[in-house]
């Protein structure tokens, strides 16, 4: 009697928990299944996540062309809501599984799970069979606790698995979407490569991306030619590589610290010694083949020879902050006679085609081919920019559009610097294999009504909005440009550049002079591996810019960018000789550099107000006359400045240097003012240098 008691009691507990289990759970219900028996919702939800994932999964091409064959595991939930939730993908392919992720966002939202009739989530985990295939719905598939816990092991070894994944680092950089650090030295190691007869190359837009100037030099084998045997970690750190530098199959970075320590002496100066304290850091690196990605931060302080602080403080923008440190930015005072100013340069790179990159940034251009230029010029501040390169058949189209201020105080509005728009455009055309012509527009305009960035500019085709501007100069300030270059030999080029802001044919006939002509011009000469010295380049530049040239009655219109020209770094009314010599053997090098300058300054004495044409922010209609207008009229300016410099490559990874200099300056004006008055500069000059960009100290 009591045996038959406890097997009733085991019976009808067994059955009260299945029916239980049976009433009280039921699976996540598709729309299409809401009219299913309880028992049949399984299958019924299994075969609708079978169908989506067979009717919307895209194998992607890599997996298709490497002939791959496997299986994807995606572990996820329906949550309380009906929603799908992926919670973790196990395949061999990154890009399979973004494209499972993908799919599974696409399903709808459904009736969740319940339990005792109240929504829950739950959990499966489902198989995916590459080459895609019509699965059988089964529910064993798709909820396992086997399959789960296999999912979870997976996913706690992921972190230690991307240790498992690097590479040994092979300088992908040399190969990248990246930018080569603009400094023209540095460009002189390559630049007869880029140069010689028969090569489809463009070189005026700057800076250059490694990948294109690969197919000329090669980087690798500099490097290694470089390289200097050293057996410890801080020996290699120090000579040859990157401070930190990782890579693997689909990324890699590097990580440097940035130095300028530079202490000298101004012979003019009244304080003992120059200086400059640049800390910093710079990430660059990649992200599969075609995303790049730069940025730098420099924290500095810093005081320079005499004439660069005053020119520092001739800059000065509206507020408290007594400079502008040319090419920099603004500064703060450090001390009592020394500036701080930090700066920060960044930009991603991204290459869609072989024909075109995309940049988008912070920092600065440049188009010529020459020591300076009179289209655009690296000589002021970084500000943000876009930047398009194409490049097909025996052409490269430049399309740069930049956010500029003007920082003065008679345009600041309500305490805020004056927001201002450009767009370049340059056109590189390999005419035959001896020849290359270049045009350039440019057309700046500010934000005027609350116009802001005007998308009608990012119009491609050149010269469009030029005709636009005959109408009315009010809208905007236009320039044209061109550009030329001729190779005589593998060794010797020359190179020109035309800049025309306004231009009148009568009066050029008429012999009058008149201010409309306002144009400039630039002749130059290189001469590589000179009398047949490897290495020696050589090279000679002439630059005329008439005045008035770059400015605009609407003063905000000018060609500038924080107080500072946009092209040549005198603004106008000058005329200026170059002479160059670059050379360098194994790590070490040694520039040389002369300019001969005449120029017309204005003299604001009190009693003579106008404007000569020289400072490209004065209202062009201030002038005193409008024939008889001369380059160099005004304060008639003589000035010399040489710079001679050598030094030591230390890393060839992150171009720190060792360097010493020394300037030699004159500046001989035909008259003295409280600003323009004659000055002699002898300037010593030693640091330690992480070398990213061009100084410019010749005023």
């Amino acid at each position: 009697m009591i045996k038959r008691i406890v097997l009733f009691l085991l019976l009808v507990q067994f059955n009260g928990y299945a029916q239980d289990k049976f009433l009280n759970e039921k699976p996540p219900v598709f729309s299409n299944c809401s009219g299913t028996e309880i028992d049949s919702l399984q299958m019924c939800f299994d075969r609708n996540v079978f169908n989506h994932i067979y009717e919307n999964f895209k194998v992607p091409q890599i997996v298709i062309n490497e002939n791959y064959k496997g299986r994807i595991t995606v572990l996820f939930e329906v949550d309380k809501t009906g929603n799908f939730k992926v919670i973790y993908v196990d395949a061999f392919y990154n890009e399979l599984k973004e494209e499972a992720k993908r799919v599974f966002k696409q399903l709808p939202k459904i009736t969740p799970a319940t339990y005792n009739g109240r929504p829950t989530f739950k959990q499966y985990s489902i198989p995916i069979q590459i080459p895609l295939v019509k699965q059988t719905p089964n529910t064993a598939d798709l909820q396992t606790e086997k399959e789960v816990s296999k999912l979870e092991t997976a996913a706690k070894q992921e972190f230690d698995n991307v240790k498992k994944g690097l590479e040994p680092y092979s300088n992908k950089r040399f190969s990248s979407e990246l930018n080569i650090q603009f400094v023209h030295s540095d460009y002189a190691k390559f630049d007869r490569a880029i140069n010689v007869i028969g090569a489809n190359s463009h070189t005026a837009s700057k800076p250059f991306l490694y990948s294109e100037v690969s197919e000329y030099h090669n980087f690798e084998k500099e490097y290694e030619d470089l390289k200097k045997e050293s057996k410890t970690w801080a020996g290699k750190k120090l000579w040859n590589e990157h401070l930190v530098q990782l890579q693997s199959k689909d990324y890699w970075f590097t990580i440097d610290p940035v130095f300028d320590l530079q202490v000298g002496k101004d012979t003019d100066a009244d304080f003992n010694s120059t200086y400059n304290n640049t800390r910093g850091f710079v990430i660059q690196g990649g992200l599969g083949k075609k995303f790049n990605f730069y940025s730098a931060v420099f924290e500095s302080q810093g005081r320079f020879a005499d004439y660069v602080n005053r020119y520092a403080e001739s800059l000065k923008a509206f507020g408290p902050d007594p400079a502008i440190i040319p090419g920099r930015g603004i500064a703060k005072r450090f001390k009592t006679d020394s500036y701080d100013y930090p700066v920060a340069e960044a930009y991603l790179s991204y290459s869609p085609a072989k024909f075109l990159n995309i940049q988008f940034g912070h920092g600065k251009n440049f188009i010529g081919d020459g020591y300076r230029s009179l289209l655009l010029s690296d000589v002021a501040s970084p500000h943000p920019f876009l930047k398009l390169n194409t490049k097909f058949w025996k052409l490269k189209y430049t399309n740069t559009f930049m956010w500029l201020k003007d920082v003065r105080d008679e345009v600041v509005e309500d305490k805020a610097f004056l927001t201002k728009y450009v767009a370049n455009h340059y056109l590189s055309w390999n005419v035959f294999k001896r020849f290359n012509l270049g045009l350039f527009e440019s057309v700046l305009w500010t934000n005027s009504n609350d116009r802001g960035f005007d998308v009608n500019y990012l119009n491609p085709i050149i010269f469009y909005r030029a005709i636009e501007f005959e109408t009315g100069q009010g809208a905007g300030n236009a320039l044209l440009g061109a550009s030329a270059k001729y190779k005589f030999t593998d060794n010797i080029n020359a190179y020109g550049q035309f800049i025309l802001d306004e231009f009148s044919l009568s009066d050029i006939k008429g012999g009058e002079k008149s201010w409309k002509n306002k144009y400039g011009y630039q002749l130059g000469l290189k001469y590589y591996n000179a009398f047949k010295v490897d290495n020696l380049l050589l090279q000679v530049e002439y630059n005329r810019v008439r005045p008035y040239t770059y400015s605009h009655n609407t003063i905000v219109l000018n060609y500038g960018h924080n107080n500072q020209s946009l092209a040549h770094l005198w603004g106008a009314n000058f005329s200026e000789f170059i002479l160059i010599g670059r050379y360098k053997l194994d790590r070490w090098f040694a520039d040389a550099k002369f300019i001969f300058g005449n120029r017309g300054l204005d003299y604001n004495d009190g009693t003579d107000g106008y404007s000569y044409g020289g400072d490209i922010y004065r209202d062009y209609n201030d002038r005193p006359f409008d024939t008889g207008v001369e380059v160099g009229q005004g304060i008639k300016t003589k000035s010399f400045y040489a710079n001679l410099q050598a030094g030591y490559l230390i890393n060839p990874a992150s171009n720190l240097k060792i360097f010493t200099d020394i300037t030699v300056r004159n500046f001989n004006p035909s008259a003295t003012t409280t600003t323009t008055f004659d000055n002699n500069t002898l300037w010593f000059n030693f640091g330690l240098r992480t070398d990213l960009f061009n100084w410019y100290f010749d005023f």
